[in-house]
């Protein structure tokens, strides 16, 4: 087994109340403009989405005001590149802080992201400034979306089983405030409005090899060990959560029906990964869930019977930040280990999903302190 030894989240550095975001005169409703501040029945729908979407503040990469000259793919990914190296740079200070290890340990690096492109890719660019060693082992990945820090996790954790003494970092940046389409007022493009926040997160992963696997005494905070993954495509589903790539941008593809999917699928995948260890369901007292949105947590909730307080964490962070793509599973993770009282040796189950349609599941042994 791998042992997740440290979780860094981190946000973008211009916190706003959701209320102001939908705001008419400010930027987001202006690049809408004229179709929505013209249109009083898409102005109540803007507003009705911003309000139910589980969240009272967000985190952008940007000034609110700097949103109105996003309006090109160059434009807002030359943004990604230069804010998101540097998110991508801080998280991954933070996480191997708290791992007590220094950057020249690292021997691997995971990278994921959907929200920007890069060549040389982000993790070539957090190299150079931490620095790691120039003979580092890079996985970059763009695709995975709102699975890439589950998906990350599970590739990194496979990685470690053949490289049992290596330290590995996984990266997760996303900056969903770019991907706005200006004169967009399709019902996805006013869901993305009002859901998607900016963030990142470090995950600091060693082998069972490593010193740091099997500590001489318990660490002074919570950690988690990797013990097996799941993944789970949805034929017939690839068009149901995406993006469009257009001259001004990754416009999203946002399908209603993805909710319906999470219940009708998600319960025999868990059941899948879970009976190969012995467990069910009901056999674990933490869940790890990425939040989605209120649909996506209800659907998980209803799907696996669980109850409102085994999503309280999901739930807040959505609230706090709201959806971070990859990385939103990484906070709710460091949440979780935080504040979680499940004994050691219990098991967990992180969760999250993406373009696909996909699952991707992570069984997980807490660990530390009691």
């Amino acid at each position: 087994m791998s042992r997740i030894v440290a979780v860094a989240p981190v946000l973008g550095a211009h916190p706003q109340p959701q209320e102001t975001i939908a705001q008419p005169q400010e930027t987001i409703a202006r690049t809408l403009a004229p179709l929505v501040t013209d249109d009083p029945g898409r102005a109540a729908l803007l507003h009705r989405l911003h309000r139910n979407a589980g969240v009272r503040r967000r985190h952008l990469a940007l000034p609110l005001e700097e949103y109105g000259s996003m309006g090109s793919l160059e434009a807002s990914n030359a943004a990604f590149v230069e804010h998101g190296s540097r998110l991508a740079e801080r998280a991954a200070r933070e996480a191997l802080d708290a791992a007590g290890l220094a950057p020249s340990d690292v021997d691997q690096v995971f990278t994921t992201s959907v929200t920007g492109v890069a060549a040389p890719s982000l993790d070539v660019l957090v190299a150079g400034r931490l620095p790691l060693r120039s003979d580092v082992r890079r996985t970059p990945s763009f695709g995975l979306g709102c699975a890439g820090g589950a998906g990350g996790l599970a590739r990194v954790h496979e990685q470690l089983a053949g490289r049992p003494r290596d330290v590995a970092l996984l990266l997760s940046v996303e900056l969903c405030s770019l991907t706005l389409q200006h004169r967009d007022d399709s019902t996805a493009n006013l869901v993305a409005t009002g859901l998607f926040g900016d963030g990142g997160a470090a995950a600091v992963l060693v082998g069972d090899e490593h010193r740091l696997a099997r500590p001489p005494v318990a660490p002074p905070r919570r950690t988690a060990s990797v013990v097996d993954t799941r993944s789970q495509l949805y034929p017939g589903t690839a068009d149901d959560l995406g993006w469009r790539v257009r001259d001004t941008g990754f416009s999203i593809v946002l399908s209603a029906r993805l909710p319906d999917l999470v219940r009708s699928h998600l319960l025999a995948d868990v059941k899948g990964l879970l009976a190969e260890h012995g467990l069910a369901p009901a056999d674990v007292p933490t869940w790890v869930v990425h939040a989605g949105g209120p649909r996506v947590l209800d659907a998980v909730r209803d799907a696996l019977g669980l109850a409102e307080e085994d999503l309280r964490h999901s739930r807040e962070h959505l609230a706090d930040a709201g959806n971070l793509s990859s990385a939103s599973v990484l906070h709710v993770l460091a949440r979780t280990l935080e504040a979680t009282d499940a004994p050691p040796g219990s098991p967990a189950v992180l969760m999250a999903f993406g373009p696909g349609v996909s699952t991707e599941l992570v069984l997980l042994r807490l660990e530390g302190r009691c």
